[in-house]
């Protein structure tokens, strides 16, 4: 699939949504590369590129490791649609953004093992654990979206895979300094990328102090707005 020339930077980075309903369709060898490329271009810290990435396809290896976290996935989702009151109330209703956030998590987690590429997103630990590691390979996580993006393909960033990840480990042969800091399964979207709603930019920018008012702060005309979440 050749890449999309029309989408500009900014577009793409007002436009690139999580996408959970995802075609079986294989990604092609070059496409893969080429958004794996644009992922080692992020910036890591003191440049040391920790970040690497497991690519798990159709191989039989691959499809053991798909079916362990299609059932972490859902559990995951199972904990999750019963915390967040997903059984009840307006995700009842499929019109409803709860209602269809219900159905992509549903579809998503149900066809788990029909995702044509799941990426590991690892991080190569050469210290203890530390509350700022992630800034060296969630940037490249980021870039990867993107690029999959443009070549018209669609993905999500995860973290359901803990409750396996000790079997996926054995049968990767992950070894020990590597972390798994996401799962990001890909593929072509079933449905479409486009603006996606956020809280307005009043709501999330100080200028010089906390909660004090940004004027300069104006969202582009046309902007939809997203409430805040719920509480759970």
């Amino acid at each position: 699939m050749d890449a999309d020339e029309s989408i500009p930077l900014l577009d793409g980075l007002a436009t690139t949504r999580a996408i959970r309903r995802i075609a079986p369709d294989p990604i092609p060898e070059s496409d893969l590369s080429t958004i794996l490329w644009h992922a080692t271009r992020a910036p890591s810290g003191t440049n040391r590129q920790p970040a690497r990435f497991l690519v798990l396809r159709a191989d039989e290896r691959s499809r053991a490791a798909k079916a362990l976290l299609a059932r972490a996935f859902r559990d995951g989702w199972a904990d999750k649609r019963r915390d967040a009151s997903y059984d009840a109330g307006s995700a009842l209703d499929p019109t409803s953004p709860k209602g269809r956030s219900r159905a992509a998590m549903e579809y998503f987690v149900e066809h788990f093992e029909q995702i044509p590429v799941v990426v590991l997103a690892c991080l190569i630990r050469r210290r203890r654990p530390h509350p700022f590691e992630g800034a060296s390979v969630y940037p490249a996580v980021q870039n990867l979206l993107l690029a999959a993006r443009a070549l018209g393909y669609g993905g999500v960033l995860t973290g359901w895979h803990g409750s396996v990840e000790s079997e996926l480990r054995t049968l990767l042969e992950i070894p020990d300094e590597a972390a798994i800091a996401a799962t990001v399964p890909l593929g072509r979207p079933l449905g479409h990328h486009g603006p996606v709603r956020r809280l307005p930019l009043t709501d999330v920018v100080f200028d010089g102090g906390w909660g004090a008012h940004a004027d300069w702060a104006v969202d582009p005309p046309g902007t939809r707005f997203a409430g805040p979440p719920p509480p759970h």
